[in-house]
């Protein structure tokens, strides 16, 4: 078979907004790996070009290719094309979905579509990981890294769903968090930061409990209808806030695609975690703090190339008394992007090593990220002797300490 099948595929007005003019290849993190033009965003889009005009099809080798792409986006900010690249990589992968299912991968996507986006079935797997880490020292040696990249779950805060938050002083507007899947039962902490600044910035909280999964994982994975499906949950359990807030890069950049998804995207507006904080800052509704102590700041992908923040993560971190140190000034993907880092645990090793690598040349042992895959792959590579935390965690952190 040739062409595409699916509602979401590849346009050609959008793959013609590629001119090859190759500029977005040193910034591919697989084609820095491989040094290969099919491992390159100009080389994938040429394929994708060739199956819409009826020359190749949807087959193994074109599978090869996408399944290769980490689908970080640092080609979009770079491309004079303006080539929406992470939305032909997920049109693309519904194609291989519909065209190509396997017993694995549709196992696979059902996990990501169903499975995560169940909040019973979640914990229920949390309360196993939080058994498996007790008992981490008995464990094989490649299941025992994958829980070093874990916070350590008998520590973490009970869930934020339906919680209200009032905001001190005069209220500006009423915020929805987005709770998420694995966030809410492995990172709770950094909910209960999220709110507590919001709050103290003068936002009104909520966290529905009619809301559900973004649907990012589902949709990087070809999972288009569960994607659609889910996007049409959160519609409707944020209907009537003013901003829908993640606290996870890859969740607030999946938001502010869901017009892809669902007719008009979401009501309200979205925004990083970030962006608020930092505009909270920069307003003085949230205090910036004395103190220059250095820490290294790793830019999520989904913040510095799909959503371009850049700036208020390291506002953050600067007005909780602290000195951003850079690692990286190409932005390259520490090889978590979801689910890849269990898929492909090579390229993804090897570009986690070169990111730890870079954080132990500074000589510093606090690590600053805004996504949760990039925090456990960071933790994974980097060791017990380094600490991992997300900015508003930093923030709020140092804002407790200055009032005791």
């Amino acid at each position: 078979m040739t062409g595409w099948v699916t509602d979401v595929h590849p346009t050609r007005e959008e793959l013609d907004a590629c001119v090859h003019c190759g500029l977005c290849l040193p910034h591919c993190p697989t084609f820095r790996l491989t040094g290969n033009e099919a491992a390159s965003p100009r080389g994938r889009i040429t394929a994708m070009r060739a199956v819409n005009d009826g020359v190749l099809s949807v087959d193994e080798d074109f599978e090869e290719m996408l399944g290769f792409c980490l689908g970080c986006r640092a080609c979009e900010a770079v491309c004079p094309g303006l080539v929406p690249y992470g939305r032909l990589f997920e049109g693309a992968r519904a194609e291989i979905a519909a065209q190509r299912p396997t017993l694995v991968s549709s196992l696979r996507r059902r996990v990501l579509g169903r499975v995560l986006p169940t909040r019973r079935l979640v914990e229920t797997g949390s309360g196993v990981v939080r058994i498996l880490q007790k008992m981490r020292r008995l464990l094989p040696g490649a299941v025992g890294a994958r829980l070093d990249g874990l916070r350590d779950l008998s520590d973490n805060p009970p869930s934020s769903l339906g919680r209200v938050a009032e905001p001190e002083g005069k209220p500006v507007a009423t915020v929805g968090l987005l709770a998420g899947c694995v966030m809410d039962s492995w990172f709770g902490a950094v909910h209960h930061a999220s709110i507590d600044l919001l709050r103290r910035a003068g936002y009104r909280v909520i966290v529905p409990r009619g809301q559900t999964c973004c649907g990012a994982l589902a949709a990087h994975d070809g999972a288009a209808a569960d994607a659609k499906r889910l996007a049409e949950v959160n519609r409707s359990a944020f209907a009537g806030v003013d901003i829908v807030v993640a606290d996870a890069a890859g969740c607030s950049a999946h938001l502010a695609d869901y017009r892809h998804w669902v007719d008009g995207g979401i009501d309200a507006e979205t925004k990083d975690i970030t962006v608020v904080i930092a505009e909270a800052i920069a307003d003085g509704r949230l205090p910036t703090l004395e103190g220059d102590d250095p820490v290294v700041y790793q830019d999520p992908c989904h913040l510095r190339h799909a959503q371009r923040v850049t700036e208020e993560p390291r506002t953050i971190v600067r007005a909780s008394g602290h000195r951003v140190t850079e690692i990286d000034p190409d932005g390259i993907c520490c090889g978590a992007a979801g689910i890849y880092s269990v898929l492909r645990p090579r390229a993804a090793g090897e570009l986690g090593t070169r990111k730890a690598d870079q954080v132990r040349a500074t000589g510093l042992t606090t690590v600053v990220s805004a996504n949760p895959g990039c925090e456990m792959q960071l933790r994974t590579h980097l060791g017990d002797s380094y600490r991992v935390i997300h900015p508003v965690e930093l923030y709020r952190e140092r804002l407790l300490a200055e009032s005791v």
